[in-house]
């Protein structure tokens, strides 16, 4: 069965468990993406290769081009139970200022733990995954052959792959993309010196395991820039579980910020699916927006090293979000 399918019938799961936060949950329409910001973005949909056990997956992967050269690869990495096309609105706003993103559908269930959630022991799997950023610089490994067949099909054969990395998740990716990141620093050190920082949006932990707490245990000896946009805890991101660990296993003094009535979902945005909707909350548009502005320029500033004041406590544009109540800072 593939993974899409697999995604939509525990979606509708998820939904039938969750009608009852449903029916009490205010609904209001979820941004509309500006075509004039995405206009410039072109997408290619192909396949990349992950090592599960003794076998390869084929996973779908959607890349998006921006129109220059790009500043850095961004891994954006969606949910549990969910797939790539979930975060099209997200990955295009970080594509139209510049990023070269890759969204790979990675496995709900799979018989040998090869999942994006721990369900069992995925911590083999994620060294997979780790393994295709680690040899990302090998135009002949998996990482790179999906990269190449992607820009061929997009009409751009002058691009390499970017150097530079952020890493990006949501909900399980959430967990997953620290883990991956600590697989880097322990097994490809050259790879994990290009990672410029990591974006959390809205992280949950796993019921199983300690994937999240222990990987973000060992960053914490890393100066690396881990920056979490939440929602204020409830049933979809297990009442905070992912940001709490995220507080507790990391000494920062700036850990980011929680959308004050945002949903679970509000990375998905306009591209959220009618089953996560029912099931977590319609995005509001005042959030995404926020959540949007604010991950991309914090990406931005880590590859660039330098931040933009604008977009932290005592910016301008910080504060007018913080002053109308539509974020909090985590603390």
């Amino acid at each position: 069965m593939r993974d899409k399918e697999v995604a939509l019938r525990i979606r509708r799961l998820l939904t039938a468990a969750c009608s009852i936060a449903a029916a009490v949950a205010v609904f209001t329409l979820p941004t509309t993406p500006s075509a004039g910001a995405d206009v410039a973005v072109t997408k290619v949909s192909n396949k990349v290769e992950v090592r599960c056990a003794f076998t390869t997956l084929k996973q779908s992967s959607d890349w998006y081009f921006p129109s220059g050269t790009p500043k850095a690869l961004l891994w954006l990495q969606h949910g549990f139970a969910g797939a790539n096309d979930a975060m099209d609105d997200t990955a295009r706003k970080f594509a139209a200022q510049g990023f070269l993103v890759f969204a790979p559908t990675l496995p709900t269930s799979n018989l040998l733990g090869c999942t994006l959630e721990n369900l069992g022991n995925n911590t083999n799997f994620l060294h997979n995954v780790a393994d295709l950023f680690g040899k990302a610089a090998d135009p002949k490994d998996k990482l790179g052959r999906s990269f190449t067949e992607a820009k061929t099909k997009a009409a751009r054969p002058e691009l390499t792959l970017p150097t530079a990395m952020v890493f990006a998740g949501h909900s399980a990716g959430g967990e997953a993309v620290p883990y991956v990141t600590q697989e880097l620093r322990a097994d490809y050190p050259a790879a994990f010196a290009n990672v410029r920082g990591l974006i959390l949006f809205d992280p949950v932990k796993s019921f199983i395991g300690n994937n999240l707490s222990s990987s973000l245990n060992h960053l914490s000896n890393t100066s690396l820039p881990v920056l979490a946009l939440s929602a204020p805890p409830y049933n979809c991101n297990r009442n905070g579980s992912g940001t709490a660990e995220l507080i507790e296993q990391l000494p920062r003094t700036f850990y980011g910020i929680r959308l004050t009535t945002g949903s679970h979902i509000d990375v998905e945005a306009s591209s959220a699916p009618a089953p996560d909707k029912a099931a977590c909350g319609t995005p509001q548009s005042k959030n995404v927006e926020a959540l949007q502005r604010l991950s991309v320029a914090w990406a931005t500033d880590f590859v660039t090293g330098t931040p933009t004041p604008d977009f932290y406590p005592g910016g301008t544009y910080y504060e007018t979000l913080r002053t109308a109540g539509t974020i909090q800072t985590l603390s």
